[in-house]
């Protein structure tokens, strides 16, 4: 026997099938068998929704990861974010640990720190600057290489937890990704707030 996807299945239920599996059951409750079928998209929207919740990181995650080395001038990490579109960079040491994140919102208060040597710019137009990004404002910072820039400790996520993990922590933290990292912190990858947004549309278009 042919099987079939439990998606391709509900997009061919007609009334005449909710009908026979009315009658089959001997339900003792009066609905139509358009209420019914209401009813039961509905359970497969909830189970979807509540099946992708369980999904893991390392499904989810881009496992070819742009990166910086805390040494490297501060110059290759403003060029990689502009020149790749990137809101952030994972910032990793020799070993490729994960030592550090540097952002948008970092080169933003670097910025701003040399344009105003004594560190008095305007508190109000720094948060204007950097809005934008819906990040946490990190401390005013000054120095040419990447850990001179970066906020460190960076939050990570290893590949086995689960996505709902990784949206508590990025919610928690006002962050828009996170370096995952395998047992010796070393980086295996990133999730970012876009891939989960990916995912639960690829899911959700499932639903319909």
């Amino acid at each position: 026997m042919k099987n079939y996807r439990l998606e391709d299945i509900q997009a061919e239920i007609c009334d005449e099938d909710v009908s026979a599996a009315i009658t089959e059951a001997k339900l003792g409750v009066s609905l139509s068998a358009e209420e019914l079928k209401t009813i039961y998209t509905s359970a497969c929207t909830h189970a979807r929704a509540r099946i992708a919740s369980r999904t893991r990181v390392q499904d989810v995650m881009t496992r070819f990861v742009l990166a910086v080395n805390k040494f490297d001038n501060i110059n290759r990490a403003v060029e990689l974010i502009s020149g790749k579109n990137v809101s952030g960079l994972p910032v990793v040491d020799k070993e490729n640990r994960v030592v550090g994140i540097i952002s948008e919102a970092d080169i933003v208060s670097m910025i701003a720190m040399s344009e105003k040597g004594d560190g008095n710019m305007s508190r109000s137009f720094l948060d204007i600057l950097r809005h934008p990004f819906g990040e946490h404002v990190p401390e005013r910072k000054m120095g040419h290489i990447v850990g001179d820039v970066m906020t460190s400790p960076a939050r990570t996520i290893h590949p086995e937890a689960e996505m709902s993990e990784a949206v508590r922590i990025m919610d928690q933290y006002r962050i828009r990704r996170l370096p995952v990292v395998d047992k010796d912190q070393r980086l295996v990858g990133l999730i970012t707030r876009a891939d989960i947004v990916r995912v639960m549309g690829e899911r959700l278009t499932k639903c319909r």
